[in-house]
């Protein structure tokens, strides 16, 4: 079944304090699994920044995208045109402040046409969801 996974997983993938650390790393490792572009740039936020109460340098966190993630996904890439489109929609969609980051998971899910999103933010995207959209899973 093809999935998208946000950046919370693959934060917990290479987290192994991580809440839900082996089920992500299996999703990850799996392969064939979608990633939004900008869930790379969350991880390396995430990773460097110390968010986590963790923090590793530039050099790791890039050996950890490059090496573990990258071979194991598709990364989906969203045009200025599609951007612009989900952008006009997120009224209609209550989309508000850092809730855009989480509807642009979904609209790039769409694009890949993948059935499920897993994410732990689970909340965070079920106002979100309209018919036609993927399912929002815990991995």
């Amino acid at each position: 079944m093809k999935a998208l996974l946000d950046s919370s997983v693959l934060i917990a993938a290479l987290t192994p304090d991580e809440e839900r650390h082996s089920e992500s790393l299996m999703l990850l490792m799996q392969g064939g699994n979608s990633v939004y572009s900008h869930a790379i740039l969350e991880t390396f936020s995430t990773l460097t920044g110390g968010r986590l109460g963790v923090k590793v340098g530039v050099e790791l966190a890039l050996r950890l995208i490059t090496d573990t993630i990258i071979p194991q996904v598709n990364i989906v890439e969203l045009g200025a045109q599609e951007v612009i489109g989900a952008l006009t929609q997120s009224k209609s969609r209550g989309v508000r402040v850092g809730g855009v980051y989480d509807f642009m998971h979904l609209v790039a899910a769409r694009k890949a046409g993948v059935e499920i999103v897993y994410t732990i933010n689970c909340p965070d995207f079920q106002h979100l969801i309209r018919a036609g959209d993927p399912e929002v899973r815990y991995p």
